[in-house]
């Protein structure tokens, strides 16, 4: 059978919800299956690109606090979005894809998980860049967009350790709850990856971690304010 793991965490704190993820990417291996996660925040935040300049990325948005990211990517407004991470260990399939790919099949993810509730988006077919470092203005190639704005983006990080793919979706102004997209995200990987779902809470070990990398990492400012 081709179990994944699935983590529904609510909404967690900034620091902790970077924490979290990172943690999961460093115990993938360990738990030997796929992890996707849903969670929430706790208080309007930012995430930006590990690579990003935290100076830059001040003057961008008035979102605080700004915590950066185990992934690349732009800045990432967390006031009304919709987050998911992925999580694959070192030799399944998605590790193995090259970053393009990944991206591709994510975001195709997220189109047949809308088309499930009867709204039509597509991925983007190339880049349009109006505001630099900003994820949600302008689009990337294979963006998912509806109407022709970005309503989903993704950064990632690929390491022996396994894939981690981060997720924000921006929900589309129409009547459309939470946990019905979660629960299209579910049938779809169940009808096209062959899926049987196993509802996951992190061990002891797993959430001792994920508390000691927020305190100790993503909540500390020598950490945020590195570039």
């Amino acid at each position: 059978m081709n179990f994944w793991l699935l983590l529904n965490s609510g909404p967690c704190h900034a620091p902790f919800n970077m924490a979290l993820d990172e943690a999961l990417l460093e115990n993938v291996s360990r738990l030997g299956k796929p992890v996707l996660r849903f969670y929430g925040w706790t208080e309007a935040a930012a995430t930006f690109g590990y690579f990003q300049k935290l100076s830059e990325v001040g003057r961008a948005t008035q979102l605080r606090p700004l915590i950066r990211r185990p992934t690349g990517g732009g800045i990432v407004p967390h006031d009304a979005d919709w987050t998911y991470s992925a999580v694959f260990p070192p030799g399944h399939e998605w590790h193995s894809l090259k970053a393009g790919e990944s991206y591709r099949r994510i975001h195709d993810w997220l189109r047949l998980a809308f088309a499930e509730l009867k709204i039509e988006t597509k991925l983007a077919p190339g880049c349009q860049k109006s505001l630099p470092g900003q994820c949600f203005v302008g689009h990337e190639k294979f963006d998912l967009l509806w109407h022709g704005k970005k309503i989903a983006g993704a950064a990632q990080r690929r390491n022996k350790l396994g894939l981690l793919i981060q997720g924000s979706v921006q929900p589309p102004p129409v009547k459309l709850a939470r946990a019905d997209w979660e629960n299209a995200m579910r049938a779809v990987a169940e009808k096209h990856f062959s899926v049987t779902w196993v509802e996951f809470a992190p061990d002891a070990q797993l959430h001792r971690q994920a508390d000691i990398l927020a305190r100790e990492k993503f909540s500390q400012a020598v950490y945020n304010q590195k570039r």
